[in-house]
């Protein structure tokens, strides 16, 4: 292995025991983590034990889970050593997706910049995000390499998340002009009544998903900057009858509570030099009884053509809390 990365040497008094030594041990301290949080969520997913001996790691445990910890391992130190900090997302990353992750190699061209030694990576001004599975990753390709996607699967995948990191990756990098995002405003089976304010405080309850994702990629006086020049536009899918949106990344969020007629409305906005993004959950439906999705009837009528991606997700993909991903694989086992 290269110099300064780490090195397997096989034990022979413990057949079951691997140590890896790694030269710069302040970054084992970054790599074990605060009281060797790191370490024990590894340990925790893959079924081995960890213990830490001076400048090498011991890794004990039946040789699959083994070499899956110790790929895991090394690929956060080489992080580490890159200069990039390990967060409990990039464990996760490594855990779910390891060697799939440097699969491939991509060049593209300037508009693939995201692509690294196989790495998908979107460039943002405040992070760097990565997909964290392997339907994410085909996803954030999908967005890269098609006009229209379409990202559908249960909550906490990173549909929206995702889209909107890749929208303002393109928009930095100079490939669209402005960027417009997009919800119905469908109550989620309570009714709100009247909102105070004007129309803006109207439908920004219905908005802060979008605006939640921005913050995240956006300084705030940057985001405020660009939502008052209307290079960020976040508006009820209403609002979207009449116009052609041309060189725009245009993201329709909760796309399940879009009619058929308003998911038709909005697909043919589209406009020369844009990219639309159209995300839901099936099983999220919010519209009254009777009245069909629209994201259902486009998903079917759409399937077929050329130029448009279609993702799906599952609760596998799911990378918010784990209880999450339990719970909608229990409403699952129940329908």
């Amino acid at each position: 292995m290269a110099i300064g990365a780490p090195t397997p040497q096989q034990d022979e008094t413990a057949p079951h025991e691997v140590l890896i030594e790694f030269p710069d041990n302040r970054l084992l301290i970054d790599l074990c983590g605060e009281y060797d949080r790191n370490l024990a969520d590894i340990e925790q997913r893959t079924g081995v034990q960890i213990v830490r001996r001076g400048n090498q790691l011991s890794v004990m445990g039946d040789e699959p889970a083994r070499r899956q910890a110790i790929e895991v391992l090394e690929a956060l130190y080489d992080r580490l050593e890159a200069g990039r900090a390990v967060e409990p997302g990039d464990i996760d990353r490594e855990l779910r997706m390891g060697a799939a992750a440097d699969a491939s190699e991509r060049d593209d061209g300037e508009q693939l910049e995201m692509f690294r030694g196989g790495k998908v990576e979107i460039k943002t001004r405040k992070k760097l995000v990565e997909p964290r599975t392997d339907a994410q990753r085909a996803y954030v390709l999908s967005l890269y390499e098609n006009e229209l996607v379409f990202g559908i699967g249960p909550a906490g995948t990173g549909k929206t998340y995702l889209a909107v990191a890749v929208g303002v990756s393109m928009f930095l990098g100079g490939h669209v002009d402005r960027i417009i995002l997009s919800r119905p405003a469908v109550e989620a089976g309570e009714r709100l009544g009247f909102l105070p304010g004007d129309m803006k405080d109207k439908v920004d309850p219905y908005m802060q998903p979008l605006y939640d994702a921005l913050n995240d990629f956006l300084p705030g006086k940057t985001l405020a900057k660009l939502i008052e020049e209307k290079r960020i536009e976040i508006a009820p899918l209403a609002f979207m009858r009449g116009r052609t949106l041309s060189n725009a990344f245009v993201v329709l969020d909760e796309a399940q509570n879009a009619t058929t007629m308003q998911m038709k409305m909005f697909l043919t906005r589209l406009g020369e030099g844009s990219r639309m993004v159209v995300t839901g959950d099936r099983t999220q439906v919010d519209l009254p009884r009777g009245v069909p999705s629209g994201l259902a009837d486009a998903e079917r009528l759409l399937a077929r053509l050329s130029g448009i991606g279609i993702n799906y997700f599952t609760s596998r993909d799911v990378v918010r809390h784990p209880l999450v991903a339990a719970i909608i694989e229990a409403y699952e086992a129940d329908a």
